[in-house]
Parts: C-alpha cells; structure tokens; sequence
C-alpha cells in the first residue's frame, strides 16, 4: 500500500469480496487483505475469505442484519473514519460488490464529508455469480437477452415497491437479492403483473459455498417449496426460462468433495498447495493455523547452536524430519560462517518426500527415507541401516516428538544429537477466528498435519465439544492426539498433500451424497 499523506490521516479502501467463496476474491482486494491494518467486515463476507486474513489484523465485526440498518449503518461511518483518523490503511470487506446494494456510496459520502481519502475495489456480485454456480445462466441466445436485478427490501428493511409489471412486460431475466423473507409476495406480484405460474424460477441459498443449496421450481410452487425445505437468507432468487438449464448445467454440486468444509491447520508457511487442490475438488477450505515456527531467540540455546555447527566433523549423518528444520539448519549454517561445504563428509536422511526436496533444493540427495513418513519409521530405518557406530545429528523442533530418538535408541552404537533449531508457538491470537467457525458446526472436518497442530487446535477452541470433529490427520502420533481429545479420526495413508487429499476422497465416498433440490422426479441428488 502507498504511505499515509504528511497529515497523518490514513485512507479507506471499500473492497467487494465476492459472493462467499475464497477463489472468487479478486487479486487487488487479497492483496489489501495482505497489507492493511484494519479490516472492516461485514456478515455477508464468507468465512473462506475471512480465514484468507493474514493473522495478527485488527478485525472488527459489523455484522447486521436487514433490520436496524440507519443506526448501524452510522456506527459503521463512524468506525472508518476514526480508523482512517488514527492513519491506519482500512480495508472496509463487503460481501459481493460494494456499489450494489451494498450502501457503498452511502460509506463513502461520509468519508468525503471528513475528507478522507478512499478507493473502490469492485467484487464479483452475488447476482451473477451464485446462479452460475447453480447452473444457471443469467442470459442465453435461446432465452434471453437482459437480466434485471432487483432488491427485495427498502432502505427501512421493509418489501420495496416493485414495478412487477414493467418487469414482467421488459422481459428477460428476473434476479432479486435479499428477497427471501418476501419470497411470496414476489412471486404472488410477478403473476399479478402477467407472468405465466409455470414460469421456471429458483432460489439458491449460500452459493459458491459449502452451504450452498439450489431449489428449483415454477413463479407458483417456488415459495412452497423453499419453506417447504427451510431456506433462508442469504438467497438469490432468479426468475426467468434460463432456470430450466439448472438440471443440464449444474457443476458446483457434481464436484467431489462439495458441501465439505474442511479446516487447515498447518502453518501458513508450509504453501497452500494442499487448500487449492481441496477447493479444485469443491471443498470450502478455511486456512487458520493454530501453530507457527520460528527461529530460537534464546541466547544460550544460540550458543549451544553455534558450538554443534564448530563439530560438525563428529557426525556422520544429518537426519531432518520436517521442510523448516532443513530451511533453518542451512539458514543458521550460513549464519555461523559456514555453507554446504561443511556437510561434504556427511550422510543425509528425510522423513519423507517433502523434506527430501527441501534437501534437493540445496544440492543434496537422501540417502535415508522411511516408506512411511512419520518419526518412528524414520528412526526404524536409520537404527538398522546405520552399522558402524554413527554419530547422527537430528536439527529439528523443540516439540519435537520423541518417537525418532526412541527407536535410535534400540541400536545401541549408535549416538544422536538432538538440536532444536527452531521453536514452535501456538498462536492464541486466532482463537476467536477458529471459535466462530466452530460454534456453528458447520466446519465438516479439519486437517492435522502434527500432534501439536491437534494440541493449538484444542487449546484455541477451549470447551466446545469436539465428538462430531472429523479429523484428517497425517501419521499415527498426530491420529493418537485426535482421538484423545475425542475426535473422530481418519489417517492418510503417508504425510504428504496427495496422501491427505486421497483420504479426504475416500472418507466422502462412505457419507451421504448432499442433495440437490429440483422440480421434477429427480428431487435428490
């Protein structure tokens, strides 16, 4: 982001993001995300793009509903500009596009009143894209050419005095936004104004979303039929021929893994490799690590550090059981004064594929890598391939786990230095953001990638129950920690992204398939 001006005063961006679904954010708003100090966010604005919020911002909740909008609507004014006052870069996140039906301009009249600087960063609307992703286009050559997009309530949150006959005799496409609690008195006007009952219309709840829900019907039943199966807002509801492609187009719903919500709890630096390839397969993926590693910054420890690199001539082979414990032994190598030269007499193990490529990446091949990645089968291979009274150095964490040095310890010529180059902290700072996707059940399953992922996850969550948790967890050691604290638990068959991802599909295929709401004989999917 550009500085603050000589004044001190910072600035507002009003930021669209989207209809719900991370991937639909656009780049310019996911960097303001990045950068800015303030994030002002709305109840519209999905839980995949609020776990997109790098940790550490200051988040403030103005969540309203469609009642009592004046007042809040001025809190809301005044938030910002004491915000921009205090010459922080302010982020105001609004679910869909700020400038439609979103009081967008209302936010920034109030700004030019205390002038204070501003942008706008257009979103993807909820009125195009929700109905694309129920499989229904809002225009097509054989059906319509416009589309109308319509708000079903007024400024005071009462039904808005729709012109149902100038919208029936215009034609095309009938889109309304926050309509659902006057969904009969739409669809009732629609055919007092001259549309036929047997138009096909429908009404999508949460799209683009795990939650997403697409009932679809005629201008006469459709009312019914959305009371009939409980939806609620937030809904778009569209009218018009188009709504009979619904069966034919509909995709959102036939990927994989749709209607999981699945939780990462990994830290942010490992990539996100894993979360893309889970939303590439339908899933509603929110990213909130629970753990985070970083250098060690205690002195003696320092020191303890720097006199084992001065030996590094007493060790015949260097053990590594994570992609970081590589990156910060080298980093703390160069540190020191030495580089990759002072490893040239040494033997180099991983625990598995991930850590090896760290390695790689470097210069240097494994010579030992376990079949199954986890502490204890890293420790198996190295106690019965190593003959000749080793010296083995094992840089990794301080929480490390201490099945590796136990089964090291079966063969016993050989000798291990166990050096914690990097700490592991839980970050408490996140356990607000993890307790309001939790409280409300509907996070489908969460993903642990080590036991002290499970023990930041249960620290964070405190009381809340843990029994219907479905956790997707990486290795034996990190499934005992699950099960402990009483969740439900299935283990990838190795600890790497395509494992864990494999595991995820196999378990989707033993549950119920979600269902799919339609007029006609097919009326589950």
């Amino acid at each position: 982001m550009e500085n603050r001006d000589m004044s001190g005063v910072g600035k507002v961006w009003l930021v669209g993001a989207g209809p719900g679904s991370g991937d639909l954010l656009t780049i310019k708003a996911k960097r303001l995300l990045d950068t800015g100090d303030c994030i002002v966010y709305d109840r519209l604005v999905g839980d995949e793009v609020l776990s997109m919020i790098p940790p550490g911002k200051q988040l403030v909740d103005v969540g309203k509903s469609s009642r009592g909008h004046g007042a809040m609507q001025e809190e809301i004014n005044r938030i910002l500009i004491r915000e921009a006052r205090l010459g922080k870069h302010v982020v105001r996140l609004k679910g869909g596009d700020p400038f439609l039906f979103g009081r967008g301009g209302e936010e920034l009249e109030a700004l030019i009143r205390e002038e204070i600087p501003f942008e706008v960063v257009p979103g993807i609307s909820s009125s195009l894209a929700v109905p694309a992703y129920g499989g229904i286009p809002v225009t097509h050559r054989d059906f319509v050419s416009g589309i109308h997009v319509v708000t079903g309530h007024n400024r005071d949150g009462g039904n808005r005095n729709i012109p149902y006959k100038a919208l029936v005799e215009a034609g095309g496409t009938l889109v309304f936004l926050m309509g659902v609690g006057a969904l009969e008195q739409i669809m009732e006007g629609l055919w007092v104004g001259g549309m036929d009952r047997d138009t096909p219309a429908a009404i999508l709840h949460r799209g683009t979303t795990a939650a997403q829900r697409t009932v679809t019907a005629t201008v006469g039943t459709l009312a019914q039929r959305a009371k009939d199966w409980g939806i609620k807002a937030p809904s778009v509801i569209v009218v018009g021929h188009v709504c009979a492609l619904n069966r034919q187009l509909r995709w959102f719903e036939k990927l994989p893994l749709f209607g999981e919500k699945i939780l990462v709890t990994r830290p942010h630096e490992r990539g996100c490799r894993l979360q893309e390839e889970l939303r590439a397969l339908g899933a509603e993926v929110l990213s909130v690590p629970v753990i985070r590693t970083v250098p060690v910054r205690d002195r003696a420890r320092i020191e303890e550090i720097r006199t084992v690199l001065g030996q590094l001539d007493r060790y015949q082979v260097a053990a590594f059981t994570s992609v970081y414990g590589v990156e910060r032994f080298f980093q703390v190598l160069l540190e020191s004064g030495r580089d990759v030269r002072a490893l040239s007499h040494m033997r180099f193990a991983a625990i598995g594929q991930g850590t090896g490529d760290a390695l790689k990446e470097r210069g240097i091949g494994t010579d030992y890598m376990p079949a199954q990645y986890d502490g204890r089968s890293l420790g198996r291979l190295l106690a019965g391939a190593l003959t000749k009274g080793e010296r083995i150095l094992l840089p990794r964490s301080s929480m490390g786990s201490p099945e590796v040095l136990d089964e090291i310890g079966r063969n016993s010529r050989l000798s291990c230095r166990d050096l914690a180059v990097y700490d592991t902290e839980y970050m408490t700072e996140q356990a607000p953001l993890l307790r309001s996707f939790m409280e409300d059940g509907s996070v489908t399953g969460a993903v642990f990638t080590s036991s002290s992922t499970v023990e930041g996850f249960c620290r964070m969550t405190g009381n809340l129950s843990r029994e219907t948790v479905r956790a997707f967890c990486i290795g034996k050691k990190t499934e005992e920690a699950a099960g402990k604290a009483g969740m439900r638990t299935v283990t990838a068959a190795n600890a790497t992204v395509e494992a864990l991802v494999e595991c995820l599909l196999k378990d989707r295929l033993s549950q119920p398939a979600p269902r799919l709401l339609t007029n006609g004989e097919n009326t589950i999917k």
